[in-house]
């Protein structure tokens, strides 16, 4: 009677638990996104693509690469809305804090060659600022890269303004210098792009020369990522993909973001032959891999206004997903809504369906 009662139990656990998740979703999602949650998953990858642009975003580019198979390239909408240009999967896009992900590199390569000190503090590296940022003669390497330094968020102050090019390092910096910690050295994790600022300089210090230049020669040579770059200046206006704010026309292509850690521009294919190459083990040696694994992860999100990214690998499937969106703003973007320890933004929902997709 007792195995009776626990069966039945299960069973309605079973009907329930769907109804559950959507009354979920609708109580913590904005309604707006429901359809694009709940919606039966399609045949292809290409379908969801296409239907992402039915949910109100511009333009998406999606780069598959599963182990044993050709990549594959997926884009829908448009690359250019004023010129009716269509979406282009080997446009350039601006991808924001995956950029973090080459500097780590560069990190545990310079790292395992001496150069750098992961224990060494701020103050060691940039004595200059040890009177500036509280507890830099306690905060070491490792802690920025991990992001447990508690260094403010510049990005975080109310006078920094994403709608303007940001191509003063130092007025960045200026904004959380002589302000008080977040929380103690390596007490927790707070994501702060001041952290990836900090360490842009202290590689060019070690470097004696741009960290942009090493990356460019010891992690995108090696690789043959010729359609990389550091900065916007770098690269022709035309060939960069338009981004757009949820319900706007405006271009926000021309503002340019210098600041390490946030500067990139690539294609989804060399972000996902860098991701690969970052995860099989074929980009960084034993002790550098060994190096990076103790201090970073190994895919990434990004954004800037008009630019959301995301690269990932799955490892049980050995495959990499890269999704470029270039509609930002309204609830493209759901780091506010929360389901299941998951941002339920438009992108991030789409995406999720094509991984869900390949699993299939």
């Amino acid at each position: 009677m007792e195995n009776t009662n626990k069966r039945r139990v299960v069973r309605a656990l079973r009907i329930m638990m769907p109804l559950i998740a959507i009354i979920i979703v609708i109580v913590v999602a904005p309604l707006d996104l429901v359809p694009a949650w709940i919606a039966p998953l399609p045949d292809t990858v290409q379908a969801q693509v296409d239907a992402a642009i039915n949910y109100g975003l511009d333009g998406i580019i999606v780069y598959v690469d599963q182990a044993g198979e050709t990549p594959q390239f997926y884009a829908a909408g448009w690359k250019n809305k004023l010129t009716q240009e269509p979406a282009d999967p080997h446009a350039l896009f601006r991808i924001g804090s995956i950029s973090k992900l080459y500097i780590a590199t560069a990190v545990a390569k310079l790292a395992s060659n001496g150069s750098l000190s992961l224990d060494k503090t701020l103050a060691d590296y940039l004595p200059d600022l040890a009177d500036r940022i509280e507890n830099a003669d306690q905060i070491t390497l490792r802690m920025m890269v991990q992001h447990r330094s508690g260094i403010p968020n510049f990005t975080d102050d109310a006078a920094w303004d994403w709608f303007a090019s940001q191509t003063d390092i130092d007025e960045a910096l200026a904004l959380i210098l002589d302000k008080p910690a977040d929380f103690e050295p390596d007490a927790r994790y707070s994501y702060s792009n001041t952290n990836y600022l900090l360490i842009g300089r202290i590689l060019d210090n070690t470097l004696g020369y741009s960290h942009h230049q090493y990356i460019k020669e010891e992690i995108l040579a090696p690789l043959g990522l010729t359609h990389t770059y550091s900065l916007l200046s770098e690269v022709p206006y035309d060939d960069v993909v338009s981004g757009y704010w949820y319900e706007y026309d405006d271009d926000l292509r021309q503002l340019d973001h210098v600041i390490p850690g946030g500067s990139m521009i690539a294609t989804a294919e060399d972000v996902g032959i860098f991701l690969r190459a970052l995860n099989d083990g074929s980009l960084l040696n034993d002790d550098e891999q060994a190096i990076y694994t103790s201090i970073y992860e190994y895919g990434h999100d990004g954004w800037v206004p008009g630019y959301h990214s995301m690269a990932h690998y799955y490892e049980d499937i050995d495959t990499v997903v890269v999704q470029f969106v270039s509609t930002t703003g309204g609830d493209t973007w759901g780091t506010a809504n929360i389901v299941g320890g998951k941002a339920t933004g438009l992108s991030n929902i789409i995406y999720n369906r094509i991984v869900r997709l390949l699993h299939r």
